[in-house]
This record gives C-alpha cells, structure tokens and sequence, in this order.
C-alpha cells in the first residue's frame, strides 16, 4: 500500500510538472514582450511571437499571395460579364431619356429613327471601348495591389498585445489540449519513475 501511494505521489507531481511546463512553453510564445536582460548569463528573454513579428508577417503574406488569394483571383472578379452589361444597358436608358428631353419636338418616327441608330453605336463602340477600359483597370489594378504587403503591413501595425489576443482565439483549444497532454505524459512518466525507484 506504501508502495501505491509513493508511486501515485510521483505520478501527481510528474503531472503537475509536465502541466506546468507546457502552460509556460505556451506563455512564452507570446511573452515576455519587452526583451529581459539577464548580465550573468549574458543572454536575452523575449517570446518567439516579439521577436519573431516582422519575419511571421512576412511569411503569413506570402502563404495568403501563394495559396489562397492571388491578385488574378480578385481582379477576375472585379468587373463581370454582367457589370459590362450593366453599363451598357445603363448608358441606352440614359441616352433614351435625353434624347426624349432633348428631341421632344422631333416627331417620334424620327426620334425612333435616331434612338435605334445611338442605341447600336452604344452597342458596339461602347461595348468596345468598356472592355478596353476594364482591360487597363485591371491592369493598374493589378500594379499597385500588393496582397502580400498589405497583410504584412497589417499584422506589423497590430498591437502585440491584440496579436496575442488574435491567435489565442483560433488556436485556444488545441493549447489547451496540449497543457492537458502534459499532464497526462507527466502523470505517467510519474508512475514509471515510481515503479523504477521501487522495484529497480
């Protein structure tokens, strides 16, 4: 029975250790913040999210550019089909009401007349001239939207305390499960220490 207790003893103090530990390598990603000198052993503490900020936010930029949002993708989706349609559609309605405003005194043969002729002008010379014109939208578009520098940019400007705030809210869960897995390995390396100790 003797024997029982020394072995859970170890086995609770293991789990203790082996949670503690993981719960400080956790805190230690994102603190200290502010570099802590140490003089005797000439070395430095900081967390790796602090020190490793500008290098994780580049990185970060990249693998969106790369994987998952290229500038082709959203320049694709700037203008449609069904906005180039839009505009011409647009540009007939209003060129039909100024042309009522303007020709009321014309008769409506006539006006007709000149209404289907503008209308086919503004079906292909427009039509023309707007997908032109979307071609080099999309071209300066292209040029001066860096994807990869805004996200960089975005994550520099953040805060480090909110930047701890951000990624502890999408990986809390698998943190916790890794302070409870220490437990657990320390729980049982706690007991073979004691198994060890008694019969070895």
């Amino acid at each position: 029975m003797n024997n029982i207790v020394k072995i859970l003893i170890l086995a609770i103090i293991g789990g203790l250790i082996g949670y503690i530990t993981n719960v400080i390598a956790i805190k230690l990603i994102f603190r200290p913040i502010n570099p802590i000198k140490i003089p005797i052993f000439n070395i430095e503490i900081i967390g790796m999210i602090p020190k490793r900020k500008k290098e994780i936010a580049t990185n970060i930029g990249r693998i969106v550019e790369e994987q998952f949002l290229s500038i082709d993708e959203i320049t694709d989706n700037i203008i449609t089909e069904q906005d180039k349609e839009y505009i011409i559609n647009y540009i007939k309605v209003k060129t039909k009401l100024i042309l009522n405003e303007k020709m009321a005194i014309v008769p409506s043969t006539i006006r007709g007349l000149v209404q289907n002729y503008i209308s086919e002008i503004i079906e292909s010379e427009v039509r023309e001239s707007i997908d032109k014109l979307c071609e080099e939208m999309i071209a300066k578009a292209s040029n001066r939207i860096n994807i990869k520098e805004i996200i960089e940019n975005k994550i520099n400007e953040l805060n480090l305390n909110e930047l701890e705030i951000i990624i502890l809210q999408i990986v809390r869960k698998e943190l916790r499960h890794i302070e409870v897995l220490g437990l657990i390995l320390g729980f049982f390396i706690g007991i073979i220490q004691g198994i060890i100790t008694i019969f070895i």
